[in-house]
């Protein structure tokens, strides 16, 4: 099944290899390099997941998925967080902001989309 997955990510060799995975697994990925325009893309291109940075400039993604999961039209997209963040407590955090799912860097591959198909709806 291919998706259309938003990938929000500022350092490009991060978004590079992610949306190499994602094109190499089948998915379509879209790109945004700050949570504003991160949030428009949501709001407008209709992902079927976003990949969501936490360290972003500006508005951080924790910012930003509160945003999304506070907005009618995106709310039931699902957001995996992708950070460097991976000390005892970060993913309590990262969900209670709302993140469906939680990928630490750097990005494994399995990892990264083990964790696309859990954090998708099923049934």
């Amino acid at each position: 099944m291919s998706l259309r997955i938003l990938i929000i990510e500022d350092v490009p060799a991060n978004m590079a290899l992610t949306a190499s995975i994602l094109q190499g697994a089948g998915h379509a990925p879209m790109q945004a390099t700050d949570a504003l325009t991160g949030l428009e893309m949501a709001r407008s291109g209709s992902p079927d997941l976003i990949l969501m940075d936490i360290q972003l400039p500006g508005m951080d993604g924790l910012a930003a998925t509160r945003l999304l999961k506070d907005d009618a039209r995106t709310r039931n997209v699902p957001v995996v967080a992708l950070t460097a963040y991976a000390m005892k407590g970060d993913e309590d955090r990262m969900r209670a902001a709302g993140c469906d799912g939680y990928v630490a860097k750097p990005i494994r591959y399995r990892e990264l989309l083990a964790a696309i198909d859990a954090a998708l709806p099923h049934g």
